[in-house]
Order: structure tokens, then C-alpha cells, then sequence
């Protein structure tokens, strides 16, 4: 499987692709040097290209900026990414991309979002946070990285800040820095 081959395939863009790739890098190697110091078995080698993958779908979301043009809001983007992904034959990636929007979007979350979209633009009502290590490595890390500024990592309290700002689980977030940087 050639993973930058598939996000070539779905990147418009060269520009859209070097984001994704650069990004997903970013997060690859921060994800892959905590899985080193925790306790759990992680498969380097996926946590790698999931982590490569898991913002493929924002092709598909209304973000110019990036080159995107598509009609969802950028929080739809996980599903979307896994949609992709699962057409590829790759359902364990495509998990990482549903379930790694901020620290996960619970069912609740969904309800609420879907209340001001389209019918045509409603995400699916499920459980959409992570379920596995490498689900989780991906997620947090995620919170560190922005697309808008490639190679700059934020700070501990930036990343809180940000997940706090945007209405996710700070309380997770706060578990993961307990589980991955402590």
C-alpha cells in the first residue's frame, strides 16, 4: 500500500497535498516518539501512515485557504477523510480519521452540530471518539498542529487553550496529558 500515493490520488491540489503531508508528518513524529515512552503496544507502522492520512477528507470541506473547496464545514472533515478511506480498503485508518476532530465527537456533539447544517451536510448520529492507542496518539498530537502554520508546534497550554476555545473535552485532553506526557 502506497500511502502518499492515495493522498496524491485525493489532494486537488499540490499545494493541498504538501498540507496534508507536512501536517500529517508533524503529527507522525510527535505521536510516534510518545508511543515509545508508554507502556501499551502501538503499531508504529500504522500510527505512522494514519497519521500521514487522517486530514485527507478535508478536501472535501469549504476552506479556501487551503485550497479546499468543497461544501462541508471543516469539522466534517473525519468523516468525510474515513468515507475516503474506507473506499481505499483501509477501515482501520479510515477509524483514525472519523474519530480524530478534536478530542473526538461524541453522539451529543453530533446532535448539536447537525442542528445548524443541511440535511445534505448532517453527520452521521455515533460515537466518533477514539477507541484505540493509535486513535488516541493521533487525536491528542492533533491538538498540537495546525494546518494554517506547518512545523510549529503549540505549547501545552496552547493546546488546551484551543481545545478549550473550540468546545471539545478539555477533561479528556487533560487525561491524555496524564497518559502521554507524564
Amino acid at each position: 500500500m502506497d500511502i502518499l500515493e492515495i493522498l496524491r490520488r485525493h489532494c486537488p491540489t499540490r499545494r493541498f497535498y504538501e498540507i496534508c503531508l507536512t501536517h500529517g508528518k508533524d503529527v507522525a513524529g510527535v505521536a510516534i516518539e510518545l508511543a515509545q515512552r508508554i507502556d501499551e503496544k502501538v503499531d508504529l507502522v500504522f500510527l505512522e501512515e494514519a497519521a500521514i492520512l487522517h486530514d485527507i477528507g478535508a478536501v472535501q470541506t469549504w476552506q479556501p485557504q487551503l485550497g479546499c473547496n468543497g461544501v462541508f464545514p471543516s469539522f466534517c472533515h473525519g468523516f468525510l477523510g474515513a468515507e475516503i478511506l474506507r473506499q481505499e480498503g483501509l477501515p482501520r485508518h479510515a477509524n483514525v480519521c472519523e474519530r480524530h476532530v478534536g478530542t473526538g465527537l461524541t453522539r451529543d456533539m453530533i446532535v448539536s452540530k447537525n442542528r445548524v447544517l443541511p440535511a445534505n451536510q448532517r453527520l452521521p448520529v455515533r460515537d466518533m471518539t477514539p477507541q484505540t492507542i493509535e486513535e488516541e496518539l493521533i487525536c491528542f498530537v492533533d491538538c498540537f498542529f495546525s494546518k494554517w502554520k506547518l512545523g510549529e508546534k503549540r505549547s501545552l497550554w496552547e493546546a488546551r487553550e484551543k481545545v478549550l476555545e473550540s468546545g471539545q473535552n478539555v477533561n479528556q485532553f487533560d487525561l491524555w496529558v496524564e497518559k502521554f506526557l507524564r
